[in-house]
């Protein structure tokens, strides 16, 4: 009796264990009239499944666009001259119109900023060509697909999405680069698919005045078609028109563009901090704060343009372009772009959460209806009774006493895999009930192997003790191979299945183990407590 005293405390304890985690739901799932402590996937729950496709050629161009500003500024410092410092293509930056004499010096400070991940040659007199290499192309891709990932992960927890899925498909170069978020329970998938898709990539331009303009002077917005005529018919290389577009604060109901200096003096990488505020007219705006060494940076860029126009872009549209009155110190500064509350909510978490290092397009959209998920949870719950009753009643007819212990041994089987998939915190998929119903079988099915053992040596003329002990203990190795097997393939589905594979993969695998220990332990111990108290056994109901 103290072999089963103990053996009972640790079943037991797991039963009552499991029970507990199962139906301690939190007030959410309590709201949404959920009974059991389980996180729904997007089939049951409804929601959004999205595959993102990140434009990894934005990673190069940025890099490039980085490189080119640092040169640019250490050109100026060492009082070097030059024409343009500009990127061209997604990969190359052109040092263009350097003194002959002054080239060495220049390509000098190009290969102490650049490292020996560019390459530096002159392709003509007065010019150097930057280009990376291939192996900081291949790493700058990679790095922009886990960013990317790692950004809309923070955007997503900050919206509050429950319980999303977010993982990376494949790898760079092929239908790779390629991100698929699962967001079950959404109610608004476009506001979710802006916050995703925004880059959100802020930068402070300052404004290329036109010949005969001079600085501080007045510059109003034209059309793309002006905007070559206010340089002589060509626009500086370091120049690009930024549009500013209809419905923007001061727009007038077109889009008009903003001559501004390709390269960003302040960029949304310097972002400390951003919240959503309230302009001079109590309007939503967006206030922000600058890391230490940016704000530094902010202090001496509004000095040197005093009376100036600087324009604020947001992935490359202008939102504000406003004259830089005084000095700003500290980098605190307010964004005002005629938004409204929820636009202003939404942009201030953008920037908090980063910027995504390069676009993101939706290359696959498919949302799932609350009122479909409640119907597959229905039909789920349905399948799984119906299966439970037909194994049950096949077990009582054939096994007779001795299918009531299998079918003892089941119901505890599903209350320590629903135990294990609350405290693990996995999500029930469709395909999760799959795997538990399959899980029924494959405990049934060790059940039978052992029941047939006992059956044999009971024919062999042992006794029923000699033949249960038999039973279980030849049949041990043969339920821990058919399980082992079955584990690999199930090990293998989650590694590198998506979504509702992995919810029918990690069902298999809680239910498996919990298979184990049910169809040895469990069923063991109720056969050892049933013939306890009886010292002598002639005949077993199998």
């Amino acid at each position: 009796m103290k072999k089963l005293g103990w053996r009972a405390g640790i079943i037991f304890g797991a039963i009552g264990l499991s029970l507990l985690l199962m139906f301690w739901t939190s007030a959410e799932q309590r709201g949404r009239g959920q009974i059991l402590n389980l996180n729904l996937g997007l089939d049951l729950r409804g929601g959004s499944h999205l595959v993102l496709e990140v434009v990894t050629d934005d990673a190069l161009t940025g890099e490039c666009d980085t490189l080119a500003g640092r040169l640019s500024r250490q050109l100026k410092e060492k009082n070097v001259p030059y024409e343009s410092v500009r990127r061209e293509g997604t990969q190359t930056v052109i040092i263009a119109g350097l003194p002959p004499d002054r080239a060495a010096e220049a390509k000098d400070i190009a290969g102490e900023y650049a490292g020996n991940l560019w390459t530096i040659s002159s392709a003509s007199a007065g010019q150097l060509d930057v280009k990376m290499t291939p192996r900081l192309a291949r790493e700058l891709e990679r790095q922009a697909v886990s960013q990317t990932l790692t950004t809309i992960r923070n955007r997503i927890d900050q919206f509050g999405v429950a319980e999303p899925s977010i993982q990376e498909q494949g790898g760079i170069g092929d239908a790779a680069s390629r991100i698929v978020l699962q967001l079950p329970g959404v109610e608004d998938p476009s506001r979710v698919k802006d916050i995703i898709q925004t880059q959100a990539r802020l930068e402070w331009k300052e404004m290329t005045y036109p010949p005969g303009v001079p600085e501080g002077g007045f510059v109003a917005p034209v059309t793309k078609e002006q905007l070559a005529s206010m340089y002589g018919g060509k626009i500086p290389e370091d120049t690009e028109g930024y549009p500013y577009p209809p419905g923007g604060h001061g727009s007038r109901g077109e889009t008009t563009w903003w001559p501004l200096k390709r390269v960003s003096g302040i960029a949304g990488n310097d972002l400390r901090s951003a919240r959503r505020g309230q302009d001079r007219m109590g309007r939503p705006a967006v206030d922000f704060e600058l890391s230490p060494d940016a704000g530094r940076r902010f202090e001496q860029i509004t000095r040197q343009n005093v009376g100036k126009i600087m324009a604020i872009v947001l992935d490359g549209k202008v939102i504000s372009a406003p004259v830089i009155r005084g000095v700003i110190p500290n980098g605190n500064g307010i964004i005002e772009g005629g938004f409204t509350k929820e636009e202003a909510e939404d942009l201030s978490l953008k920037l908090r959460s980063g910027a995504l290092p390069a676009r993101v397009n939706i290359a696959e959209e498919r949302t799932v209806g609350p009122s479909l998920g409640r119907d597959s949870i229905k039909s789920g719950v349905a399948a799984a009774l119906l299966g439970f009753a037909a194994v049950m009643i096949f077990m009582l007819v054939y096994y007779r006493a001795s299918g009531i212990n299998a079918t003892v041994a089941l119901l505890v089987n599903v209350i320590l895999l629903l135990g294990a998939m609350s405290w693990l915190h996995a999500t029930l998929t469709l395909p999760g009930i799959a795997g538990l119903i399959l899980t029924v079988g494959m405990s049934v099915d060790s059940n039978v192997l052992i029941f047939e053992r006992i059956r044999e040596e009971l024919g062999l003329g042992k006794t029923v003790r000699s033949a249960i002990d038999a039973g279980f203990g030849r049949v041990w190795w043969t339920i821990v191979d058919t399980h082992v097997t079955t584990l690999a393939s199930a090990f293998f589905l989650f590694m590198y299945g998506t979504g509702p594979v992995r919810g029918f993969a990690v069902t298999l695998i809680i239910g498996l183990l919990a298979s184990v220990f049910t169809a040895v332990f469990v069923s063991r111990f109720i056969y050892d407590l049933v013939l306890s108290g009886r010292t002598k056994v002639e005949k077993l109901s199998i």
